[in-house]
């Protein structure tokens, strides 16, 4: 794509030379004598930029087209987000800011390709910038021949970074581009805007060809997302060289140039296309010291991948800084494989059944949480509630919650370990690629986040929502966590199952929310004092004592000390009684509820304080669950967490 912008950049750096005075004597040469003026047909970076930019805001102006003809390598409705995603990192990074020359430019592009590539196709277009970008960078300017032999050289970059390539696809698209541009730098010298005209013509035929190429898009009826994504930056390229800095002023949301009529199916294929044993689209970047003379390998690291089963992979980069994409089934598997070539930074997973079932919600609000909530696996299946992972650091690594490190082996790790783990909230980049996935197949979006008083996470979701499409993505504070969190959630993905919309989900809530309660008991509080969620002067206190401390989430959403149980082996049934006493002077004692037990590595507790609850309180619907990092990471192991909330009429 960068050559592209480059071609169709150098047609607008076309300049008449000035005649010169040939005559010894003075004299004006005569018409006859004079030569006919030249073309620089040289590539300037100020050129290159504004043409990158236009072809950038048209992809990501098409976005949600190529979101609903996604259906390859998974139909998972994500192609246009991430080639937006992508190019928006190149956009808000190079392309920000002027360069010194052409050269510079272009390793800026390739690194922020790099660095912010999402997906598949994503992946593919940033291998083909930064190999454009390795072929051109200590150039000043480009003429026409380098311009072609830079997107050759991308071209051969980006299929050499999939270990198996497929016809039909990008891939495809890009390298009919680069043929045509090496045929129009010998043909057609001195006219680069007709050698760019033609291979965008080229393009444009070989993705009406990729439903030939491939079964699956010839029976979904459509072109491949993302060659239509690479088309429509070439065209976006073309509307600058046409229009100047016209297009660079294109904000709306509008149609390619080359839409086809195929664009019009929304036939995505089944949900078994989606492989259950490599659910996980799983991402990295790997970085290196240039300086350490340590390179990333890429076929060992090919091969590392390969030997866990890792499938549609793409490995983008360079021997200092790599993108790495596939699909797995336990995306910690590919993180650890990473970790022992290079630093392993912007880990991400997304599950790609669940994303494929959204076409078939597209009628309802999506519900979306993070990873500190207490939600039963079942309920957030049923419901399709997708969950934004929290990062927890433990023994100088950093994981995803519950995606890139399972909650039992969490505490077996924590348990043998001198430091204590640490949990940091998601990016505003993590909640941002949610929401602009649901957001694409969705009415409305109703994020269900972790009290504010208790951590930054709320504030990283309220940041992302503003960069967003702000009008539909509503953020509402649980003013809770762990179950508490989790029984709003499962209200709210009720609701929108049964055609709630966006308003009438945030009313309910809002009602629900001081009436859903949270209690903690911990048999050791020596986590929460000194993670700061338990003050400094109850640890002593409780050990002079000898009482088991109990903890409430306050109406202000903070964790603070309730009381303390005299009670040792009878723990979980001594807690049972003390929250049922509260919960019906709360809620009234004809109140039917729905509970939600959590215990951090203690199942067994956990199930004897279920029990208990049963006993004491009139239960609709109960679950226990295995509280996650987010929460066990600072309350310890041992403790017992209880959510109650009533149960809808």
């Amino acid at each position: 794509m960068a050559a592209c912008c480059i071609a169709t950049s150098s047609a607008l750096a076309l300049r008449q030379t000035r005649a010169v005075n040939t005559s010894a004597q003075g004299r004006q040469p005569d018409a006859a004598d004079r030569p006919a003026p030249a073309p620089d047909a040289t590539l300037t970076a100020a050129t290159l930029r504004r043409a990158l930019i236009a072809g950038a805001r048209r992809v990501i102006a098409a976005r949600d087209g190529l979101n609903r003809i996604n259906v390859f390598p998974v139909a998972d409705g994500d192609t246009g987000n991430n080639l937006a995603f992508t190019l928006g990192s190149v956009l808000n990074g190079a392309l920000s800011r002027r360069s010194r020359h052409i050269g510079e430019l272009l390793r800026r592009i390739g690194d922020d390709a790099i660095d912010g590539a999402r997906g598949n196709s994503g992946a593919i277009l940033a291998q083909f910038l930064h190999g454009v970008a390795e072929h051109a960078r200590a150039q000043p300017s480009l003429d026409a021949r380098t311009l072609a032999a830079a997107v050759r050289h991308g071209a051969n970059s980006a299929r050499g970074a999939l270990a198996q390539p497929v016809e039909g696809t990008i891939l495809s698209v890009i390298d009919s581009f680069a043929d045509a541009m090496e045929d129009a730098a010998t043909q057609l010298r001195d006219d680069p805007r007709g050698g760019f005209t033609r291979a965008l013509a080229q393009a444009r035929s070989a993705l009406a060809r990729t439903p030939q190429q491939m079964v699956l898009l010839q029976k979904a009826g459509v072109v491949d997302a993302g060659a239509q994504g690479f088309v429509d930056l070439l065209e976006g390229i073309a509307e600058f060289v046409e229009g100047g800095p016209r297009a660079l002023r294109v904000r709306a949301h509008v149609a390619a140039a080359n839409d086809l009529d195929v664009h019009d199916h929304d036939a995505h294929p089944a949900h078994d296309a989606v492989d259950p044993e490599r659910r996980w689209c799983t991402e990295c970047l790997l970085i290196v010291d240039g300086a350490s003379g340590r390179t990333i390998e890429r076929e060992p690291l090919r091969a590392a991948l390969e030997a866990i089963g890792a499938d549609s992979m793409v490995l983008a980069g360079g021997g200092t800084r790599m993108r790495v994409h596939a699909h797995v089934g336990a995306p910690q598997q590919l993180f650890d494989a990473c970790a022992g070539f290079a630093t392993v930074e912007g880990m991400k997973a997304d599950d790609m059944l669940l994303q494929s079932r959204s076409p078939d919600r597209a009628d309802r609000v999506a519900v979306i949480t993070d990873s500190a909530v207490d939600l039963p696996v079942a309920i957030a299946e049923r419901h399709g509630v997708h969950v934004v992972p929290v990062r927890v650091n433990l023994d100088g690594r950093d994981y995803l919650d519950k995606i890139g490190l399972a909650t039992g082996e969490f505490y077996r790790r924590m348990a043998a370990s001198r430091q204590l783990p640490r949990t940091s909230q998601p990016p505003p980049g993590d909640f941002r690629r949610y929401f602009d996935f649901l957001a694409a197949h969705h009415p409305d979006v109703v994020y269900v986040g972790l009290s504010r008083a208790i951590s930054g996470t709320l504030q990283s979701a309220e940041h992302a929502a503003t960069r967003g499409d702000a009008a539909k993505i509503r953020v509402f504070d649980t003013v809770n966590v762990a179950g508490g969190q989790g029984l709003l959630t499962w209200r709210a993905a009720e609701l929108a199952d049964d055609g709630a919309d966006a308003e009438a989900i945030l009313r309910e809530l809002e009602r629900l929310r001081p009436l859903t309660l949270t209690w903690a008991m911990a048999r050791d509080i020596s986590h929460a004092v000194r993670g700061g969620r338990i003050p400094a002067w109850a640890e002593p206190a409780v050990r002079f004592t000898g009482l088991t401390p109990v903890a409430k989430v306050n109406t202000d959403g903070k964790l603070g000390v309730a009381g303390g149980l005299f009670a040792k082996a009878k723990a979980p049934e001594a807690f049972a009684a003390y929250v049922a006493r509260r919960a019906r002077k709360s809620l009234g004692s004809a109140s039917r509820l729905r509970a939600i037990v959590g215990h951090c590595d203690a199942a067994a507790d956990g199930e004897r304080l279920l029990a208990a609850l049963r006993a004491r309180l009139d239960l609709a619907e109960a679950h226990l669950v295995e509280t996650g990092p987010a929460i066990g990471a600072h309350a310890g192991r041992g403790t017992l967490v209880a959510s109650l909330q009533p149960a809808p009429a």
